[in-house]
């Protein structure tokens, strides 16, 4: 295992090994072959990354660190990652068969993450309070400490950015996680922070399982926030582990969104959209439109449409620059997404097309499900996977009631060329973000995060400065009375 390409931790500046020499095997899904190692973290190397980030928030330079001074250094990373961009991308494309193409666009979206929230913290300080009682108030917004981040497998750079973005621009130091399945793209995100001259300590990369080392991160009582991406399920357990020591937590969890296409929508955009949301990525999305709902009038059309496109997907080698689909990100996910593909079929539904490659490959293509019954676990649960329940509808009411009757609450999105309904169903619809007529569109100013078992907090923007601040109120006299 010589030729194995080697991912270590970012701790102070050097990339290391784990304290006790444990690695972990990193597999191209694509070729299901082993094709680098990681450093597996332990308690011991999270204690570590904690000391570490902890030393440069108490004592070190970027704290303190002037708005613009620290904002040019955060552009400079950006700066680099443009520079290997196709290198940042090949990572990704490699750990999880993301399409090359798609993973550079991921990259872009990273490097807009940080150079957003570089100028976002430099421009955007407190708030004066004028007072009739002869005070002057204020507001300022310090850095909170240390953050622990753990990001997903599915967008493993770009997540990372986001929660580490905002982190490190407000002037906070940060440890991040990303998932064992894809250590690569974010490891190589800490070198470039170490070329781009950022002091050690500030951005700290830990690599290894949830059990021993994202628990030890988020338990340990030197964190003072903790953001995680990924299942409701260890959601809910990192939650737990931070209240131990009462840090705010920020969890973008899972979804089940809902795709609302009425009558008259603009068919060939709808059509569109519902491709992008349930199968770009493999349907390896939170925010996916797994859940459409079709007005009656249009739904066989519509279904006739929306298969064909779905066939019309090219799958293959994500380095096939014709590839629009690939195979799932591992073994493990493969056959938890196959299971749902084959309950539904158990359970009465109707694949319309796609099901399970007979291959040997993890790939499971684009499938459309019809005439499945609303308490079937596949219509009820997040797959996380390209398989769409497709449902009909005759009413405004009734569509709303089936796209909210969920414990999940992260995204929707409703299809329709009339103005008024457009904007009354969006307010009606119990989603933190609600897409008309699109998907996948991003503000970074905008709050960004979910409801019920799809999350706690927002972020982007002034949301971001919120959570990763501590904000502080000085009230000065100004004039003396009496």
């Amino acid at each position: 295992m010589g030729d194995l390409q080697f991912f270590g931790h970012i701790v102070d500046n050097e990339e290391v090994d784990a304290i006790d020499g444990g690695r972990f095997d990193v597999w191209n899904p694509w070729t299901r072959e082993v094709w680098a190692q990681a450093a597996e973290g332990s308690a011991k190397d999270a204690d570590r990354a904690v000391t570490s980030a902890r030393q440069a928030f108490d004592s070190g330079p970027w704290p303190p660190m002037g708005r613009v001074e620290r904002a040019a250094a955060i552009h400079r990373l950006a700066d680099l990652m443009v520079e290997r961009t196709d290198e940042l991308a090949t990572l990704d494309s490699r750990n999880m068969a993301k399409p090359f193409e798609q993973a550079k666009h991921d990259v872009a979206r990273s490097v807009w993450n940080f150079r957003f929230f570089a100028d976002h913290q430099r421009d955007h300080c407190g708030e004066v309070y004028p007072m009739d009682s002869g005070h002057h108030s204020y507001s300022e917004f310090g850095p909170a400490g240390v953050v622990a981040a753990i990001s997903p497998w599915n967008f493993p750079l770009m997540m990372a950015s986001w929660k580490i973005a905002p982190a490190i621009a407000w002037g906070n130091t940060c440890i991040i996680k990303p998932s064992e399945d894809t250590p690569a793209s974010v490891t190589m995100l800490g070198r470039l922070a170490i070329e781009a001259g950022f002091p050690p300590g500030v951005l700290n990369v830990l690599n290894g399982y949830g059990a021993p080392a994202g628990a030890a991160l988020t338990g340990d009582d030197r964190v003072d926030r903790v953001t995680f991406t990924g299942s409701s399920t260890t959601g809910k357990m990192v939650m737990a582990s931070a209240a131990t020591h009462l840090a705010p937590v920020s969890l973008e969890l899972g979804g089940k969104g809902a795709n609302v296409v009425f009558a008259d929508a603009d068919l060939d955009n709808a059509v569109h959209w519902a491709i992008e949301a349930i199968f770009r990525n493999a349907g390896q999305i939170c925010l996916a439109g797994s859940r459409l709902f079709v007005q009656s009038s249009i739904a066989e059309e519509f279904i006739a449409r929306f298969v064909a496109a779905a066939e019309a997907l090219t799958i293959g080698d994500p380095f096939d620059p014709a590839t629009r689909f690939s195979s799932l990100a591992s073994k493990r996910h493969f056959d938890k997404v196959a299971s749902y593909v084959e309950s539904a079929r158990a359970l009465g539904g109707t694949i319309r097309t796609g099901g399970v490659a007979d291959d040997g490959s993890w790939v499971v293509r684009p499938t459309i499900v019809t005439d499945l019954p609303l308490d079937a676990a596949p219509y009820c649960e997040e797959i996380f996977g390209p398989v769409c329940v497709v449902n009909t509808f005759d009413t405004e009411d009734e569509v709303v009631h089936l796209a909210n009757d969920t414990r999940y609450g992260l995204n929707a999105m409703l299809f329709t060329e009339n103005l008024s309904r457009a904007h009354r169903v969006a307010s009606r619809l119990k989603a933190g973000t609600v897409w008309v007529n699109c998907f996948f569109i991003r503000d970074l100013r905008t709050p960004f995060g979910g409801v019920g078992d799809s999350g706690v907090g927002r972020e982007g923007g002034n949301f971001s400065r919120e959570f990763f601040t501590e904000p502080k109120a000085i009230v000065m006299q100004i004039d003396r009375k009496g």
